[in-house]
């Protein structure tokens, strides 16, 4: 009997020692409020940057309180303590989604605490003025909720290789319910959208649409020589490698910043010209500009409906892959849009460098990073094939962008804009930004004016991009079928034009860093319908590089 009153006893004490340890971790967390502060200081110290146009005016956006990004969602982290962040933390920075997806499989996390985490940390970096890089602009209200639904899925059924429960970040040009699509312009500050067709797919495929990313403004398409990465709704996006020194890139700089910060597993940028290429880059992150119609524009604030695609921004090749994936289809509403049955994923498994054959750019070849890369291939067994052909100018690229403009704002508010929205026009918008110029345009709108007072006809456009097509294709494809390569290295966005007009698909992979700490990528072009060739050779090129690195105020 006394056994059993030992035993009886001894249970009690651990039952109430666990349940105390239980309401010790379930303690009510207190609030993060972030301050706004004078910003004159750090302003004054960029005037002493080489790159004017970081030049700053303003840092912080003078009409979003972030206070009110995470205000929604708040209460989500009411007992999720720095404690909880810390033990998940090596399940999550810097893990590809397989990897996450594994260890949710074995219970060491699950969505919703996934979820939280980014939200969590999302809050932790962005109210602190020291370290916030203005990367976000709203976060979806009911993404933990979402989360908690899938927890409830059997993890059995669930591929390593997808996108199910993983938390997305969206340019926010890119429409998706339940959220603003502002484009980062104060003209569609109360534009609340339906899902773009790539939202759609994201959801399909039981994606978490975890917030939307700060842009260039108008996808860098308003001011002459501004900073990229600006918006009035979002304020400046600050590159996590040299906040207020290197710039972020544009125009989806939201989207690489938050990438690179390990705010979210994903994100998803846009490009017209560069805009997917140069912020991957800048923030040393993977950045697909695929073809033409592989991803669907349906939904998407335009800039051009010639040249504009959505691309995934992600940490590593394999991730790209997965997203890739998620979002293809066939849409009906976009005339560009085409069917694909490749699984990107697969594509990627012979991973191989050896007997391939790189264009290299011999000029590049000046730039220390360019050159270790390109003996890193080497040394894997590819075949080095030294071009140098002088770049033809592209003349009336901007006439393209202009006249597109022109029209394809007027049907984009037609057809997916709210319909509080009353501007129809670029006209329109100009004259709604002359109202308050401090606020709506600090920078300026020179090339908004540019597009209303560009003449070009509709059929002079036509020429014009038949004439650039021909030109780019004329200077890519010269090179790749009279030496026979397997892919035309780059660096960066700088062939971003070419390959934008000539239409061809173009990967960037971290490729190091320079001596002063900025981020470069080695940029992989090919012809269109060609993203499982890019995807290989860019996986390739990756695991036997392996450069990029954390930022090291953000691990």
């Amino acid at each position: 009997m006394k056994k059993v009153l030992y035993f009886l006893i001894s249970v009690l004490i651990f039952v109430s020692c666990k349940k105390e340890k239980e309401k010790s971790q379930k303690e009510l967390q207190p609030k993060v409020i972030w301050e706004s502060y004078d910003e004159s200081e750090d302003l004054k110290a960029t005037l002493d940057l080489e790159q004017s146009r970081m030049h700053l005016k303003l840092i912080n956006s003078k009409v979003l309180n972030k206070n009110n990004i995470w205000k929604d969602v708040e209460s989500e982290l009411d007992y999720f303590s720095e404690e909880n962040y810390n033990r998940l933390k090596e399940y999550i920075l810097e893990k590809d989604i397989p990897s996450i997806q594994r260890s949710i499989k074995e219970g060491k996390l699950s969505y919703e605490e996934l979820t939280k985490f980014y939200i969590y940390r999302i809050r932790k970096y962005e109210s602190d003025n020291s370290l916030s890089l203005n990367a976000l602009i709203s976060l979806n209200p009911k993404v933990v909720e979402q989360a908690r639904v899938l927890d409830k899925v059997d993890k059995n059924i669930i591929d390593i290789n997808s996108v199910f429960g993983m938390p997305i970040i969206l340019k926010d040009n890119i429409g998706a319910n339940n959220m603003y699509t502002t484009a980062g312009a104060i003209a569609l500050r109360k534009n609340k959208t339906k899902n773009a067709f790539i939202t759609k797919r994201l959801l399909d495929q039981n994606a978490l649409i975890l917030g939307k990313a700060n842009l260039s403004e108008w996808a860098y398409f308003l001011c002459i020589g501004c900073p990229v990465g600006y918006s009035a709704i979002g304020g400046q996006t600050l590159n996590p490698y040299g906040r207020m020194v290197f710039e972020s890139g544009g125009s989806s700089s939201g989207s690489g910043a938050v990438v690179a910060a390990n705010f979210c597993v994903a994100a998803v940028g846009t490009e017209t010209s560069g805009s997917i290429l140069s912020p991957s880059s800048q923030n040393s992150v993977v950045g697909l500009k695929p073809t033409i119609g592989v991803l669907s524009r349906s939904g998407i604030v335009p800039i051009s409906s010639t040249l504009d695609t959505p691309g995934p921004m992600t940490k590593s090749v394999i991730d790209n892959a997965i997203l890739l994936n998620a979002m293809v289809g066939k849409d009906p509403n976009d005339s560009a849009s085409i069917s694909s049955e490749k699984d990107f994923m697969k594509s990627i498994k012979d991973s191989a460098l050896k007997g391939k054959r790189f264009g290299v750019i011999k000029s590049f070849l000046q730039d220390s990073l360019y050159l270790q890369a390109i003996d890193k291939i080497k040394i894997a067994g590819g075949e080095i094939i030294g071009i140098e052909r002088e770049q033809p100018s592209l003349p009336g690229f901007l006439s393209i962008l202009n006249v597109d403009m022109k029209n394809d704002l007027p049907e984009y508010i037609r057809l997916y804009a709210s319909e509080n929205i009353d501007l129809k026009t670029v006209q329109d918008v100009v004259t709604f930004n002359l109202e308050d110029t401090l606020t709506r345009i600090p920078y300026g709108q020179g090339i908004f004016g540019g597009i209303i007072n560009d003449s070009t006809t509709v059929e002079d456009v036509k020429g014009i991009k038949n004439d650039l097509k021909a030109m780019a294709r004329g200077y890519f494809d010269s090179q790749i079928d009279q030496y026979n390569l397997d892919v035309f290295l780059s660096i960066n966005n700088y062939h971003a034009g070419y390959a934008a007009v000539a239409k061809y698909p173009a990967l960037t992979v971290p490729m190091g860093y320079t001596d002063k700490g900025e981020p470069k990528g080695l940029t992989f072009i090919l012809k269109p319908m060609l993203e499982n060739n890019l995807l290989q050779l860019g996986y390739g090129y990756e695991l036997i590089s392996k450069e990029r690195k954390i930022p090291e105020k953000y691990n």
